[in-house]
């Protein structure tokens, strides 16, 4: 009933609607920064948005969302560009020339937010809520800029999804192809601009970076194919903001762009824990199980040799010299290898303990197993049961014969 109160606000629903189309951008579009190995460009041209969104202020003399948004495009796209004029004409490295780019931007908007607070008047109070986000404020004109704004990114990528692919995993192929690997490369940095933009105002200048990296940080745990990845990050981007936003309202006083961010946050965690194949935990059972069965592998090599020493296949080791070796863990690892079928334990030498022996299909294990390095695996033609009594000495022998 909490969670039907809180659909049936008009303000709550329409945060949750623009969180959702955000989310949904910024997962998709950032999947291929976090590709590219440029997660800090989010950060970046977030943080160079901030000079854009004053000079649209400037320009509109009000805040409205779209010529606050254009601004902040064209200073996100000059900032990108600044990256790829430093990166292909000098020696700066790609994350010295994010760096310079981030700090020359902002400093600039930092600059420019200081005029305008004391200059021009009332009118724009409250436009430092950029830096921050402020959820409450979007009203239905700014969820249709958000829209068509993102529909159109989403479906320019759609268009060209097949240059984006081939660039963002191997330009130097693209470039041998003729495909235009710089404008493609300029292209999706304005478009992952574009997912930074949208969410200004919701989540502000300093977090945008988090929505745009950790959505598709996650979904990279889960999946291996882009195309999965990519829905994956617009699945989890859209889950992130509907949350943090049912959240912020359900407990007052909790800021919406900051809950969004932290529920992203927590969707990487279960990720990077709980992902099959990638995960922390999987690979601990993973790891676990490898060392079960490395024990268990040296154990069947090692009766394999004794038996083949002995030019006896049935040849029975008792089990304290497999603990003298392998420690008290080898009668673990020996009922393991019971279980399936791999050794058998000599039921009529009680007297002298337990000795064990392997199965046909133990032998053929081991041979398996010694193969790959090299050595001498002869099976033996015909397996010969253990004796059931043990055999005479030859002093027993003579005074029979005697």
């Amino acid at each position: 009933m909490e969670l039907a109160a809180l659909l049936g606000d008009f303000t709550v629903r329409t945060v949750a609607l623009g969180a959702a189309l955000v989310g949904v951008v910024s997962g998709v579009l950032g999947s291929f920064a976090v590709l590219r190995q440029q997660s800090l460009l989010g950060d970046a041209l977030s943080h160079a948005a901030l000079p854009g969104v004053c000079l649209g202020f400037l320009v509109a003399g009000s805040r409205q969302l779209a010529p606050i948004l254009a601004g902040a495009l064209i200073s996100g796209a000059l900032a990108a560009l600044l990256v790829l004029v430093l990166t292909r004409t000098t020696r700066i490295k790609t994350d010295a020339a994010l760096g310079v780019s981030l700090s020359l931007f902002f400093a600039v908007g930092t600059v420019l937010l200081t005029y305008l607070q004391r200059h021009q008047g009332a009118a724009q109070a409250g436009l430092d809520a950029f830096l921050f986000g402020q959820a409450a404020a979007l009203v239905p004109s700014d969820l249709r800029v958000i829209g068509t704004v993102g529909g159109v990114s989403l479906a320019l990528v759609a268009l060209a999804w097949k240059e984006l692919k081939v660039t963002t995993f191997d330009a130097d192929f693209a470039r041998s192809l003729g495909r235009p690997v710089l404008a493609l490369e300029f292209g999706l940095t304005v478009l992952i601009a574009v997912a930074v933009v949208i969410g200004l105002q919701l989540v502000g200048v300093i977090l945008m970076v988090a929505l745009v990296i950790a959505p598709a940080a996650a979904a990279r745990q889960w999946v291996k194919r882009l195309e999965g990845m990519v829905l994956l990050a617009g699945v989890f981007g859209a889950v992130s903001g509907v949350t943090g936003a049912l959240l912020s309202a359900a407990v007052r006083g909790l800021a919406t762009g900051p809950v969004i961010v932290l529920v992203a946050s927590g969707i990487v965690l279960i990720s990077l824990l709980l992902a099959p194949g990638r995960g922390v935990l999987w690979q601990l059972v993973q790891a676990t199980s490898q060392r079960r069965n490395l024990r268990g592998h040296r154990v069947l090599v090692d009766l394999y040799r004794l038996a083949q020493d002995h030019r006896d296949p049935a040849y029975p080791t008792e089990q304290g010299m497999l603990d003298a070796y392998f420690g008290r863990r080898s009668a673990h690892v020996l009922r393991r290898l019971e279980r399936r079928g791999l050794v058998e334990r000599v039921r009529h030498m009680p007297e002298e303990g337990t000795h064990w022996v392997l199965t046909d299909v133990g032998q053929e294990q081991a041979r398996t197993l010694l193969q790959p390095f090299g050595e001498r695996a002869e099976g033996p033609a015909t397996r010969r049961e253990a004796p059931a009594v043990r055999p005479e000495s030859e002093a027993a022998r003579r005074e029979g014969r005697a």
